[in-house]
This record gives C-alpha cells, sequence and structure tokens, in this order.
C-alpha cells in the first residue's frame, strides 16, 4: 500500500502499530485487565480534536470509528468541553435521588420536545444503552401487565442479562452465558442482500410480517407479548436498513395486539441517519425510544422516552439508579443537541453517506469482492463476499482490509454476524478533506489486500 498515493495532510504515522510507548502500556494492560473488553486498535490515545486521535506515540489517525457511533459531534468539541468546566465548579454528583437538579429536568424536556410523536412524554436517565433496554422493558411489562419481549434476528441491544437474551449473535455476546431471560423471542428482520432465492425486498417484508401471525398462533398469544423492540437500522448486525414498509407493518402489528413498540436508537440516533432519530425516516412513532452513545459526546448517560402514561406505569423507586442523568451527562447533552440543531449535522450526515455511497459505489463495479453497499445518512456499510454469484462472506479479506488500513492511520471496524462488513461512523463533524483522506487509505487497504 502506498501511502505517497493518498496526500496525507491530517494522518502521522510516526511508527507502526504498536509503537514503543503503546507497546508498554499494551503490556500493563495485559498484566492488569481481562482479555474480554475487546480492542480495535492495539494503541493508546493521548488526544482526540474533531474527527483526529493521537496516540501516546504522535500518530496521528482519522477516526471512523467515533466511539462505536458516540461521538457524533466529533472528540472534545469546544462548547462541550466548556459546559462541562462550569458543571464541575457547581457540584459534581448530588444523585437525582437525593437532591434534584436543573439539568436533568432541562434534558428530559428537550428530549421529551425532539422525539418523534406530539403526545404527552416523559424521560429519565441511566448510564448505558443496556441500562435502558432493560429499564424500557421493565417499563413495558408494568404498564401491559404482560411478560413476553420479541426482538429481532441479528439485533444488538446490549450485554447485560435482559439485553443480552435480547441479542441475536452469540459469538462473542451470549456463548457460554446462558440461561438467558425467559419470555423472550426472535423474529426475521430484513436482510434485503440475502433474501430467500427468488424473493423481492417487498415480498420478503410481507413474509416475515406474516410470519408474526403465524408466531402469535404456534408460539405465543398477541395478548402475552408486552414489547417488541427494534433497531431501525441494525448496527452490530451489519448496518441493515429496513424498508418503511417492514417497520410500518411491524408497528401496525404492535397497535393490533395493544403490543408497545421499542425503538432502539442507541446507535442511530442524535443525527447519525440523517435525521435526528432514524424512525423519522419511516414516519413511525415509537411508544418508547432507548437512547444513549452520541447524546452526551462521550459522556456515560442513556436515556429512556416515551408516552406519559407508559412512563408513569413504574411506582416510585421503581425505576432509577444511583449515577443515573449525572449532572455531568446531563450538560453535555444539552449542548450536543444545540450542535446538532445549530449546525445542522443531521443534514452533514447525509452528504457524508453520499461521499462514502459514491466512493464505494465506484469501486463495487471494479472490486468482486464487494458485494454491498448500504447507507442511510452517516451509517455506511460496506460489505464483503468471496464472489458476488454465492455471496459467501469474506471475513478474512475483512479482517486483512481494516489491519491495512489502521497501520496507515485509519481507524475503522467491522460489523455483521458474519463479520464481514466494514462500517463507517466517523464523526459528523468531519471536513470533507479529512473525509476524502480517510476514504483514500480505505480504498487504498482495499487494493492492496485484494491484489
Amino acid at each position: 500500500m502506498d501511502v505517497k498515493e493518498n496526500k496525507a495532510t491530517y494522518i502521522e504515522m510516526k511508527t507502526s502499530l504498536p509503537g514503543p510507548e503503546a507497546q508498554k502500556l499494551l503490556e500493563r494492560r495485559m498484566a492488569s485487565i481481562p482479555r474480554g473488553p475487546f480492542n480495535t486498535v492495539p494503541t493508546f490515545a493521548a488526544k482526540g480534536e474533531g474527527a483526529l486521535l493521537t496516540d501516546v506515540d504522535g500518530n496521528t489517525f482519522i477516526d471512523f470509528a467515533g466511539a462505536i457511533g458516540s461521538l457524533n459531534v466529533g472528540h472534545c468539541p469546544p462548547r462541550v468541553v466548556e459546559a462541562l468546566k462550569a458543571q464541575l465548579e457547581r457540584y459534581l454528583h448530588p444523585c437525582f435521588h437525593v437532591m434534584m437538579y436543573e439539568p436533568y429536568v432541562a434534558l428530559a424536556e428537550k428530549l421529551n420536545e425532539l422525539t418523534p410523536g406530539d403526545h404527552p412524554k416523559k424521560t429519565f436517565f441511566l448510564n448505558s444503552g443496556a441500562e435502558a433496554v432493560e429499564n424500557a422493558v421493565k417499563i413495558a411489562r408494568k404498564f401491559t401487565g404482560r411478560k413476553a419481549v420479541i426482538s429481532f434476528e441479528r439485533g444488538f441491544h446490549g450485554r447485560t442479562y435482559m439485553a443480552m437474551s435480547l441479542t441475536s449473535k452469540v459469538k462473542p455476546y451470549k456463548n457460554g452465558f446462558g440461561p438467558f431471560a425467559p419470555d423472550t423471542y426472535k423474529m426475521p428482520y430484513p436482510y434485503y442482500y440475502r433474501p430467500p432465492v427468488g424473493m423481492s425486498a417487498n415480498e420478503l417484508d410481507e413474509h416475515i410480517l406474516q410470519k408474526f401471525d403465524d408466531f402469535f398462533l404456534a408460539e405465543v398469544p398477541g395478548e402475552d407479548v408486552a414489547a417488541v423492540i427494534l433497531e431501525p437500522v441494525q448496527g452490530e448486525g451489519g448496518f441493515v436498513i429496513p424498508s418503511t414498509r417492514f417497520i410500518q407493518g411491524v408497528k401496525a402489528i404492535c397497535e393490533k395486539y395493544g403490543i408497545l413498540l421499542i425503538a432502539d436508537e442507541v446507535q442511530t440516533g442524535f443525527g447519525r441517519t440523517g435525521k435526528m432519530f432514524a424512525m423519522e425516516h419511516h414516519g413511525v412513532v415509537p411508544d418508547l425510544m432507548t437512547m444513549s452513545k452520541s447524546i452526551a459526546a462521550g459522556l456515560p448517560i442513556s436515556a429512556v422516552t416515551g408516552r406519559a402514561d407508559i412512563m408513569d406505569a413504574p411506582g416510585i423507586g421503581e425505576i432509577g439508579g444511583t449515577y443515573g442523568g449525572s449532572p455531568l451527562g446531563c450538560a453535555a447533552a444539552l449542548q450536543v443537541i444545540a450542535m446538532l440543531e445549530e449546525e445542522r449535522l443531521s443534514e452533514r450526515a447525509a452528504r457524508i453517506g453520499a461521499a462514502v455511497t459514491e466512493r464505494f459505489g465506484r469501486l463495487q463495479q471494479e472490486f468482486s469482492c464487494i458485494g454491498d453497499v448500504r447507507t442511510l445518512g452517516a451509517m455506511s456499510a460496506i460489505e464483503f463476499v468471496k464472489d458476488p454469484v454465492s455471496r459467501t462472506p469474506d471475513k478474512e479479506l475483512t479482517a486483512r482490509i481494516l489491519q491495512e488500513a489502521h497501520q496507515h492511520g485509519v481507524i475503522v471496524m467491522s460489523a455483521g454476524i458474519y463479520g464481514n462488513v466494514i462500517r463507517i461512523l466517523s464523526p459528523l463533524v468531519i471536513t470533507d478533506e479529512q473525509l476524502a483522506e480517510g476514504l483514500d487509505v480505505l480504498e487504498a487497504a482495499l487494493r492492496a489486500c485484494s491484489s
């Protein structure tokens, strides 16, 4: 791979990975931290700014991972940093359950306003996406008096036990950790690149929606199901994008049986898909919504927002948590939302996605290993296969491309149950020049690894 052809202006690689300082830290990491937490690149951050990350050896990368979609407004946005400094001087954490504080209320009001639907809504806060999912299920069960919860194949909802039970991928998320939460079930989710033989996209939607009725006859009656939870775009599942027809069909089934629809917008929310929330693309209003990741520029906070009557179903003390809705997280989130609105970053997301689609759509004509290019806003994926006829997933090629890109200064990650999808989650504040340079490196990595 000839990095000179990339005419790099932002990337600066002073060492191979890991560099000498990173190697020292890696040895300490292996001695003191379990192997379980995975790491995408074998180095350690020293500084982040916008879409750039510099490691402890002075290597500067373009970040196409964005902390797995947590940094839509980029690393260390100045207005968020200033808001955090101001909050630090007031109070750190009185705990909302002990003495309340205004930023919690202000952020709840803002999310009630921003999320889809003009009905009365309420919001409360937790620490992570998995916690939001756990509590959305609790609320749905409390409100409906029902037990069963339906999720979808290839879906990812977190690593805690209920969230893991709703998640579809066995390795690495579920292998050896059972038994799982009872009364959880999975339905198919449309994957238009890999349909049953001879089935069109519309026919696939109809087939899956029909299976719901069969499920209610064969497995669990509809009146026993508390909620259906879905990702408007499957994240870890490979950035699989459903049709509006499918999402609206699921909503209609929920309404028919009195089932609550939970939209898991942990990865899709806050401008990533070209709308503030991905459900807006489909004109569907969920009963409950879970949010986290890019809500607060990387600070640990999550939210559940929903119809006020549903959210009020749990009694006092039945939902909550000591650190939920920390003042720092709330202060950061308010600034993130202001940035998204004032800088029109949802519109920026659409332009980023168009650039990725143009580049890899063109390369798809040249490289038969590119099976599919999928984009909604700045949620972009390239799926690699051994050949375009069998569409056999090529996990090995994908891994080689990723490693080559990392060594040449672009941080990017894989996805999909086959591990053959490269997903791009660059900050929405990435400049056109940084985006082009990062795509140049990714293209060069593809050429080097497929030659």
